[in-house]
């Protein structure tokens, strides 16, 4: 399909690339393409970014049938555009599709329409350090309907933000809520795919992790509220006397393209992964045991984010005298170096738009 573009005739002022924030500003275009059902997916066009019109019946509105997507976009010290395996987060679309019961986007097509959309709105990049072009995928269910089954037409939206840090901590370890009380996702349930309801399901909890004065909220399992799961932006690794562990994917923890690419570099490294079930009550007895030597988070928006505090039931626990630790820090650098090409692309990973 050819995409058609329409550019705006009343362009933004671009905001203070020093004063980003994270997802404040959008571009002045965004990508759209409609789906009906024995039409399949049709129509893909830029245009000026614009309010929706959206049926107050609109059926995502109330069920909530939705998904959705982050990546980013880099400018090289060369001038170039990297974008950073956005075929693996175009994959993930279809995984969040399949459990929403939302027709798939042919990978190599979406990738397309990214790559289309970040040229068009190229001069929005910024490039001072520590930024970047945030790309949010997304597609709703659109039919004006009040009744629970699958919408038969569907939009799928590309907008982009210029953004600074997600966390205002930066690379600056973190402190990290342990939630025993709220439930976020359970085996068989959403919690695997990125869909908008797992994120409505998180907000009591980190409004009162953050009331307490911490940054995110660590997840338990849903069931016996005892084996870590993930942060509500981060899948989470550890070092453990020396062993580097991070919680299995058993259907309840997202799969993260910076998780999957922190393993990948590690194994690479020699370094050792082990993915597999670790409790609360675990980390916090190799902490007594003086074993626990680093914790950190891996995510599209923050990409490394060290964590230096946990507290489990009112009970702080200080890691690595609440540093950045050697491991945390080397992936940081190495994924970083590479999305900013930097650093050579030895797997591959980043394809150019420009």
């Amino acid at each position: 399909m050819n995409i058609s573009i329409t550019k705006t005739t009343n362009p933004k002022q671009k905001p203070d690339q020093n004063d980003l924030g994270f997802g404040q500003y959008f571009t002045d275009h965004m990508f759209i393409m409609d789906y009906t059902e024995g039409k399949g997916w049709h129509d893909p066009r830029i245009v000026p970014y614009a309010p929706l019109e959206l049926d107050p019946s609109c059926m995502v509105l109330h069920y909530g049938q939705a998904i959705f997507e982050g990546l980013k976009a880099y400018k090289t010290s060369k001038g170039e555009i990297l974008l950073f395996r956005p075929e693996k987060n175009m994959e993930r679309v279809n995984s969040s599709n399949d459990r929403l019961v939302i027709p798939r986007i042919d990978v190599d097509f979406g990738v397309k329409a990214i790559k289309e959309l970040v040229k068009v709105d190229v001069d929005w990049i910024p490039d001072a350090p520590g930024t970047s072009l945030y790309i949010r995928p997304f597609i709703i269910a659109t039919d004006p309907y009040l009744g629970v089954r699958p919408s038969n037409t569907y939009k799928f939206i590309i907008i982009l933000s210029p953004v600074g840090a997600y966390y205002k901590e930066g690379i600056n370890p973190v402190k990290i809520y342990v939630e025993s009380n709220y439930v976020r996702a359970v085996k068989g349930g959403l919690g695997y795919a990125k869909t908008v309801a797992n994120y409505a399901s998180s907000l009591k909890a980190q409004v009162e992790a953050k009331h307490s004065g911490y940054t995110q909220v660590l997840w338990l399992d849903g069931i016996e509220k005892k084996y870590i799961e993930e942060v509500g932006t981060m899948n989470v690794f550890f070092k453990i006397d020396g062993e580097i562990i991070t919680p299995s994917l058993e259907g309840s923890i997202l799969p993260g393209i910076t998780r999957m690419s922190t393993i990948e570099l590690l194994k690479k490294s020699g370094i050792p992964v082990t993915e597999r079930r670790i409790s609360i009550e675990e980390l916090y007895a190799a902490h007594a045991a003086g074993k626990l030597d680093e914790a950190f988070g891996t995510g599209t928006a923050a990409v490394i984010s060290p964590i230096g505090e946990f507290n489990w039931n009112e009970n702080s626990i200080t890691v690595n005298e609440g540093k950045i630790g050697p491991v945390a820090s080397k992936v940081y650098e190495t994924i970083t170096g590479i999305q900013s090409g930097d650093m050579e692309d030895a797997f591959g990973w980043t394809q150019k738009v420009l």
